[in-house]
């Protein structure tokens, strides 16, 4: 297949080009950096893959390379873990809502059009609960994140109307070396790791290699349509997140890390964290995903080795 992708040079994205690639797959790379994309995906390793560069909130002569692609998986966005000022949380909107509208005007505008859209969105859409379990048919909530969410999720709909399947993944706390739990490491590793914030907030995950394997699936099933909670089938509470880490990585996990120590990590984005929901992947489980790592241990000690 010939299938596009943007936000490739990402955590998720550079996992998923490298399996895409091993498959034997032509892979375009969208990005607003060909320096950068050029270094993670050398052409000594990566002959089938072509870099395109684009501005993603403005329309271009980039929109024509999407004619002729048999799938387009959208992953780009602002990150999240940084301090939210007013001006970054319009680039967190924006990059989101403005870039995929301009992705599906794409599309829309293809004279061979993809089969498929695989568009990110995230768990922040059902807003954070302690006691709340949500799946895909739970209603969003009404924080910054939930709204960014909602508004993502529109303009990806609006692919529908070109008769392009749509596959929506909210995507959970995704595990790797590297992210949020890359961060978190730090700590534990200088014998200095415990419960974060109360401890008995949610903490709805999945492994890296789960996610990118989900999104392949979305690529090939034809059957794949609407939302899927790309969160592993075991949510924990963070006092179990940690203890399980540091017996993972064979170092305690009592001293208590205070809210503001991980909003210096990963600053306002630390309410995904702090905050946290309990999700539960139902659709996902119903289409038959086989997931590598559903608990919780063998998914950090498959990360941290």
């Amino acid at each position: 297949m010939k299938i596009a992708i943007t936000g490739a040079t990402g955590l998720v994205g550079s996992r998923l080009v490298e399996k895409l690639n091993q498959e034997g797959h032509q892979i375009l790379v969208f990005t607003r950096n060909p320096n950068k994309a050029q270094k993670t995906f050398p052409a000594s390793a990566f002959s089938n893959l072509e870099i395109v560069k684009y501005t993603p909130q403005e329309s271009g002569a980039w929109q024509q390379k999407i004619s002729g692609c048999n799938a387009v998986v959208n992953l780009a966005g602002e990150p999240i873990a940084e301090r939210w000022s007013s001006q970054q949380k319009k680039a967190i909107m924006e990059s989101r809502q403005i870039g995929t509208r301009k992705l599906v005007e794409a599309i829309a505008i293809a004279e061979e059009k993809p089969e498929v859209l695989v568009s990110g969105s995230a768990i922040g859409y059902y807003g954070t609960s302690e006691t709340t379990v949500f799946k895909e048919d739970s209603s969003p909530g009404n924080d910054f994140l939930a709204e960014v969410c909602q508004n993502w999720e529109v303009e990806a709909q609006k692919v529908t109307e070109s008769g392009v399947r749509l596959v929506i993944l909210r995507i959970g706390i995704v595990l790797a070396n590297g992210g949020a739990l890359g961060k978190m490491l730090g700590p534990f590793k200088m014998f200095a790791g415990g419960p974060i914030g109360s401890g008995q907030q949610w903490f709805s995950w999945i492994h890296r290699d789960d996610l990118v394997d989900l999104i392949y699936q979305g690529i090939q099933r034809s059957d794949m349509r609407g939302a899927y909670n790309a969160t592993a089938p075991h949510p924990v509470r963070m006092k179990t997140l940690c203890k399980t880490l540091g017996d993972v990585m064979n170092r305690p996990s009592w001293l208590p890390v205070p809210d503001f120590v991980l909003e210096l990590l990963l600053g306002d984005g630390a309410i995904v964290v702090l905050e946290g929901q309990q999700v539960l992947p139902e659709n996902t489980k119903g289409t038959g995903f086989d997931y590598k790592y559903p608990e919780l241990y063998p998914a950090l000690e498959n990360i941290v080795s």
